[in-house]
């Protein structure tokens, strides 16, 4: 399948690791000019120059602990090179515990990196798109938006804000060729699930190995995803091929989640 994506622009945020630079990686090999979004030079332009090197790919050095300063690097960025067809909004998740003793201070942390960052960036880049008659947005967060995940509220509080900012993002934007998306991973080999299977193993004094072997037997896969897997369908949500879909939560999870 053609997924038309060739010399299109597409922006990745998280994109040294994991599911983010998985996307990277994928869109490249669909003929897409990346730009590289993370707070980590070193790590920014290692991956570079992991991409294939046919194409204009570049990186931006952002803390998305700092929406003000995200916002002047990614408005400079497009003033003096180009907009982007592409957005995929991508950030490391808050971290586990329960939402009762949960501090103040980490809500409004995750609220400014999860949903404040994701706006900037949509209202730095929606002219472009508007411009282009083309537009995707894809949202990487948390099956926990269908269903809460245990020890993770933060997480499932932040992420419900954001599936929530991004449908009625949907609602506005798909008169101008613009499609808003979020994608659910389940559990996926990364360095986040590496630390919560740790986590889990010291705070039930199993082993590590069986503190993944039951997760695995949550999911009907009977295994993790690998970060390539999700990647795959934010591009493919990213492409001309996904024109007609808007608005929805796609889980990614081999099945785990219970609900519809």
């Amino acid at each position: 399948m053609d997924l038309q994506l060739n010399n299109k622009n597409a922006l990745v945020c998280g994109s040294t690791a994991g599911i983010g630079k998985a996307t990277a990686f994928a869109l490249a090999e669909e003929g897409v000019n990346v730009t590289l979004v993370a707070r980590n030079e070193e790590k920014l332009k290692a991956t570079l120059a992991e991409l294939p090197q046919h194409r204009n790919h570049d990186y931006i050095v952002a803390d998305f602990s700092n929406p003000k300063e995200l916002k002047q690097k990614i408005e400079a960025y497009v003033k003096a090179y180009h907009g982007f067809h592409v957005l995929v909004n991508n950030t490391g998740g808050p971290a586990g515990g329960p939402i009762f003793s949960a501090k103040v201070e980490e809500f409004e942390a995750a609220f400014t990196q999860h949903l404040k960052c994701n706006h900037v960036l949509v209202q730095a880049l929606v002219p472009y798109m508007k411009d282009e008659g083309y537009g995707r947005i894809v949202n990487v967060i948390s099956t926990s938006v269908k269903q809460p995940l245990d020890g993770l509220g933060v997480s499932n509080t932040i992420r419900g804000a954001v599936a929530n900012w991004s449908k009625t993002l949907a609602n506005e934007l798909g008169q101008f060729g613009i499609t808003v998306n979020n994608v659910l991973p389940g559990a996926t080999a990364t360095e986040r699930l590496a630390q919560i299977i740790k986590n889990k193993s010291t705070k039930t004094g199993k082993s590590e190995e069986e503190a993944s072997d039951a997760m695995k037997n949550t999911v009907p896969a009977k295994r993790f995803a690998q970060p390539e897997e999700t990647a795959d369908a934010i591009t493919f949500l990213a492409s001309a091929r996904a024109s007609y879909i808007n608005g929805i939560n796609l889980p990614v999870d081999g099945g785990r989640t219970k609900s519809l």
